[in-house]
């Protein structure tokens, strides 16, 4: 049994706040450039080339790429032969994104209750925290930065198993339509299949996390990613809505066996800044 001091998980989780922030993952940057090379529209892109420039400068003077610094998502894979001493785990990843989110001067977005006393926690605590027991001693750590603007134009919905895959196709592409310029586009889809209601915006989410461009291994739902980008990219939104090829960079799908009587979907937008950031203890 290997033991893990929760202040090791505050250190790391305050880092990848700051991180996800500050940096875009590279696979997001090239995107941008192949983005702005597939992009018929002048105007497209010269937004691509403001995003890189805003990535770079981010990046270079340590400033927030944008000014929703976002909802700090965490996912946290914990290796089954792990023990954490030395205080509450929970308490510790919630520690770590107050300062995160305090010292490295990135907004706070979160209210204290939704509907009643929307008033601002101060530290952009708490964090959503999503955990998983895998096999092993090790625990990976990752934060996603989500944004409210994108979060807001996510949908999902409960189908009919006899809908099929037009059905699902049908939703996800009227989920993308009706959003329009509204989440920033470019955009990144996560689709989440199967499963039950909580579950499936669990997928949705969890898929944004895949690399762009790396398909889902079961070859179906890689060419019904494929088919996806290829008809969200049709609806001629274009970057930051102005119109053109590229709505979407990609689109993710993760799915989960489901109940007999159910095809849950769900859809998570995500904006042109997919800000996440992970590091192994």
């Amino acid at each position: 049994m290997r033991e893990i001091n929760v202040d090791k998980v505050r250190e790391v989780v305050k880092k990848l706040c700051v991180e996800a922030n500050y940096r875009l993952p590279q696979d997001v940057l090239n995107a941008f450039k192949e983005g702005k090379e597939r992009e018929v529209s002048p105007v497209g892109k010269n937004v691509f080339e403001i995003l890189e420039e805003n990535a770079k400068i981010a990046s270079t003077e340590e400033i927030p790429y944008c000014q929703d610094t976002g909802f700090a998502v965490v996912f946290v894979e914990v290796g089954q032969d792990v023990r954490f001493v030395g205080g509450s785990l929970e308490e510790a990843i919630n520690r770590g994104v107050a300062e995160g989110y305090t010292e490295g001067y990135l907004r706070k977005s979160i209210v204290t209750d939704p509907l009643f006393d929307r008033k601002n926690t101060g530290d952009n605590t708490p964090a959503v925290i999503h955990y998983s027991i895998v096999p092993g001693d090790k625990v990976r750590i990752t934060v996603a930065a989500k944004g409210g603007g994108s979060e807001n134009m996510s949908r999902l919905a409960m189908l009919k198993p006899a809908d099929g895959v037009e059905g699902v196709k049908k939703f996800i592409l009227k989920t993308v339509s009706d959003a329009g310029p509204n989440p920033c586009p470019p955009i990144t889809v996560g689709v989440g299949i199967g499963g039950t209601f909580e579950k499936v915006a669990f997928l949705a989410k969890k898929a944004l996390l895949r690399p762009i461009g790396h398909r889902n291994p079961d070859p179906r739902y890689a060419k019904l990613e494929e088919e996806l980008l290829e008809e969200i990219n049709k609806l001629g939104i274009g970057p930051s809505g102005f119109g053109g090829k590229v709505t979407a960079l990609d689109v993710k799908i993760e799915w989960y066996p489901c109940h007999i009587a159910s095809l849950p979907v769900a859809v998570n937008i995500q904006c042109h800044a997919s800000r996440h950031k992970e590091a192994e203890i």
